[in-house]
């Protein structure tokens, strides 16, 4: 089946240890569950996707190692294919350390050698798979110049182009058509804070400026705005347990991708979206638990 969305973005093997409270300095703390996963943001997103019922393919780069051939194997069970994934030689697959205290605090102890970053030759590689699919995320921790690469051949296909995070080069945005950023990245990619709504949207509009349709922004501590040229809407956090955030904004671009592949208006794509980050909070890793029926149409309430 062809790919409907590519992801091109990060697998890593994710650790995932709970603690009651993280160690200080010099002292040790028991852990009280660990699972060791599929992860890395691009994997989750790709997970995410499938998980919905919308045909995934991912581009990623693992070592030829065993972890490597582990993560791949996983993703393919996953229902995510892994044909244009790349395994580099003498190259060591990266790992993700997620250490979740119960007061919903995380640290993160990353290692991701750079030889496991998709280049640009990796996506010219794969000009074919971004050329026939209707959606291409873009996890923005890559490379610059592979990134610039996916998304102009993503758009002179006419696929959607959905950037995740900060670009290196602001000139991406006009070869985007849909921006996600938290509200640390809002604020490096427009200089200001984005601390309430109303700074939201002017950073939004800042942003729609370099020529993308809608610009989706955390405010920090409250919730998402999404801005379009039609105007905005803000969706604020739910009543969910937090028990970790990680994977939240993976959750929400997965399923705002698909949304909007799949027809859906902005309010009900963001709706759909903002449920699928706040479901993803509910458990400690970042690896999402979506199901089709989040993609179904929501009466306002």
């Amino acid at each position: 089946m062809t790919p409907e969305v590519v992801v091109i973005g990060q697998i890593a093997r994710d650790l995932v240890l709970r603690v009651g409270d993280a160690p200080e300095a010099g002292t040790s703390a028991s852990v009280r569950s660990r699972d060791e996963v599929l992860g890395g943001k691009g994997a989750n997103q790709a997970v995410g996707v499938a998980q919905l019922g919308v045909p995934v393919a991912l581009l990623a780069v693992v070592g030829d190692d065993r972890a490597g051939h582990d993560l791949l194997t996983h993703a393919a069970a996953d229902g995510i294919d892994v044909s244009h994934c790349v395994v580099r030689e003498h190259a060591r697959s990266a790992l993700v350390v997620n250490v979740v205290d119960d007061h919903g605090q995380w640290r993160y102890l990353e290692d991701i050698p750079e030889d496991v970053q998709v280049a640009e030759h990796d996506v010219l590689s794969s000009a074919a798979l971004l050329r026939e699919a209707s959606s291409v995320i873009v996890q923005l921790q890559q490379p610059a110049r592979a990134s610039m690469a996916a998304a102009r051949l993503a758009r002179e296909a006419g696929a959607r182009v959905v950037l995740d995070g900060v670009p290196a080069d602001k000139d991406l945005l006009a070869c985007a058509d849909v921006l996600r950023a938290d509200a640390r990245e809002a604020e490096i990619l427009t200089g200001q804070p984005v601390e309430n709504v109303a700074e939201g949207v002017k950073a939004g509009v800042m942003l729609l400026a370099h020529g993308l349709d809608l610009a989706v922004l955390e405010v920090a501590g409250h919730g998402n705005v999404f801005v379009s040229r039609a105007g905005y809407e803000f969706l604020p956090h739910g009543d969910a347990h937090v028990v970790d955030t990680t994977g939240a904004g993976d959750a929400l671009v997965a399923t705002l991708t698909c949304a909007l592949s799949r027809g859906q208006d902005l309010r009900t794509a963001a709706r759909a979206a903002v449920e699928a980050a706040a479901s993803t909070t509910e458990h400690a890793g970042g690896r999402p638990r979506l199901t089709p029926g989040i993609l179904e149409s929501r009466k306002q309430p």
